[in-house]
C-alpha cells in the first residue's frame, strides 16, 4: 500500500454500513478503479458479512473519482504476470469469476452505479447485479479482443442473450455502449442522471431499493444501437468472422463498412475465440456453466502472444500497432480455435449451478 505524507493511503475498497445499506467503494481513482485481487477478496468478504447481516437490506456499488465505476482488471499486472510465465493470474480469475457468479445470486438488492467507464471486470461486478444504473456518462464495454483476449466475466453469458445480434456487435467490436445502448442490450436497467447519484446512494439508506431507484429514474437519453439493428442483426447472424466481415463490407451501409475495418484490427484469434463462446453461451445452462468455459479460454489467452502483444500496444507502449500472431483471420483454424476450449490439466474454474449440491 503506497505511503502520502506519511500516513497510510485509503484501503482499494471501501466498505461501509449507513441505515440499511452497505456500501463497496472502489478506491482506486488514478487507475479508473481497475480491479485486484486483493480488491475482489476484499468485496467477497463484505459480500459474505452482509448477507447475513439483517441490518443490511441493500447492497451497493460504485467508484471513487470522476472517471468511471472500475475500467476492468489490472492488465499492466496481467502482462507482467503473463511475460513471467502466467502463475497468479489464474487464480486471480479463478476468485473475480466466482465473485461474479455470487453477484448474480445475491439474494439482497445488488446496486450498481455503472457513472463513467464500466469495463470487462468493472462489468464483471456491475453487469450480474440485480439493479444496474447507467448515467449520461456511462460507457459500458467489453473491448477484450483489442488486446488479444476475449469478454470474461460472464461477459459472453450477458452478451449473448442481448437482443439479435448487438451483443455478436459489442464482443467483437469492443464498441462502448452508453446509457440508452447498455439497457438495449440488457447490460443495465435504469438511466439516472450522474448528478442525482450522491441522493440516490442517500435514499437507499432509507428505503427500500426498488421505491428509491422507481423514484430517481428518468427516461434515457437516445442511444444508437436501436436505429442500427437491421444491418447488425444481419451481418452478425453469420456463422464465421470472416462472413461477419463481408456481410459488414459488402452491406452499403457506412457504418457498417466502417465497423468492419475496426474488426481487421482487432486479435484473429480472440475474435474467432469469441465468436465460438458467444455462441456456445446461447445455449448455455446458465451463468456457471459460462464461467467455467470463459476460465478455459482466460487461461489459454495468458499462454497466447497475442494478449501479452495486445496490451504491450495499448497500454505499455501505447503505439495502437499490436502485431497479432497469426495475422490474419484465414490463418486461424478451427482447431486453433476449439484448443481455446478444452479442459485445463491445470485445473479447471468448476463453478456449480445452485443446487447441484456438494
Amino acid at each position: 500500500m503506497s505511503v502520502t505524507a506519511g500516513l497510510p493511503a485509503e484501503p482499494d475498497v471501501l466498505a461501509h454500513i449507513e441505515g440499511r445499506a452497505g456500501f463497496l467503494t472502489l478506491n482506486r481513482p488514478r487507475a479508473i478503479n481497475a480491479l485486484t485481487h486483493a480488491m475482489v477478496l476484499r468485496i467477497d468478504e463484505a459480500l459474505t458479512a452482509w448477507e447475513h447481516d439483517p441490518a443490511v437490506e441493500t447492497v451497493v456499488i460504485r467508484g471513487a473519482g470522476e472517471r468511471g465505476l472500475c475500467a476492468g482488471g489490472d492488465i499492466r499486472a496481467i502482462h507482467d504476470d503473463a511475460r513471467a510465465g502466467g502463475t497468479a493470474t489464474p487464480d486471480f480469475w479463478r476468485d473475480e469469476y466466482r465473485l461474479n457468479a455470487r453477484i448474480a445470486r445475491y439474494p439482497k438488492p445488488y446496486v450498481a452505479f455503472m457513472d463513467g467507464i464500466v469495463m470487462g471486470g468493472g462489468v464483471g461486478v456491475s453487469a450480474h447485479g440485480s439493479v444496474r444504473i447507467v448515467t449520461e456518462r456511462s460507457r459500458v464495454a467489453m473491448p477484450e479482443t483489442g488486446i488479444g483476449f476475449v469478454p470474461d466475466v460472464g461477459g459472453t453469458y450477458l452478451l449473448s442473450r442481448a437482443p439479435g445480434e448487438l451483443g455478436t456487435h459489442l464482443a467483437l467490436t469492443g464498441a462502448q455502449a452508453g446509457a440508452a445502448d447498455a439497457i438495449l442490450a440488457g447490460l443495465a436497467d435504469h438511466y439516472v442522471p450522474s448528478a442525482d447519484l450522491p441522493a440516490l446512494a442517500d435514499a437507499l439508506t432509507r428505503e427500500p431499493a426498488a421505491d428509491a431507484v422507481a423514484r430517481f429514474a428518468r427516461p434515457a437519453p437516445d442511444g444508437t444501437l436501436a436505429d442500427r439493428r437491421s444491418w447488425i442483426d444481419d451481418c452478425y447472424g453469420a456463422d464465421t468472422v470472416e462472413a461477419v466481415v463481408e456481410r459488414l463490407t459488402d452491406s452499403g451501409v457506412p457504418e457498417a463498412k466502417e465497423t468492419a475495418t475496426v474488426l481487421l484490427t482487432r486479435s484473429p484469434t480472440a475474435l474467432k475465440a469469441t465468436l465460438a463462446a458467444l455462441r456456445r453461451a446461447r445455449t448455455a445452462s446458465d451463468l456457471e456453466e459460462v464461467l467455467n468455459t470463459e476460465f478455459r479460454l482466460s487461461c489459454a489467452a495468458l499462454g497466447s502472444p497475442d494478449l501479452i502483444e495486445g496490451i504491450r500496444a495499448q497500454v505499455v507502449d501505447k503505439d495502437r500497432d499490436p502485431h497479432w500472431s497469426p495475422a490474419t483471420l484465414g490463418e486461424v483454424t478451427q482447431r486453433d480455435t476449439e484448443r481455446w476450449f478444452a479442459p485445463r490439466a491445470a485445473g479447471e474454474l468448476g463453478l456449480r449451478a445452485p443446487g447441484d449440491g456438494d
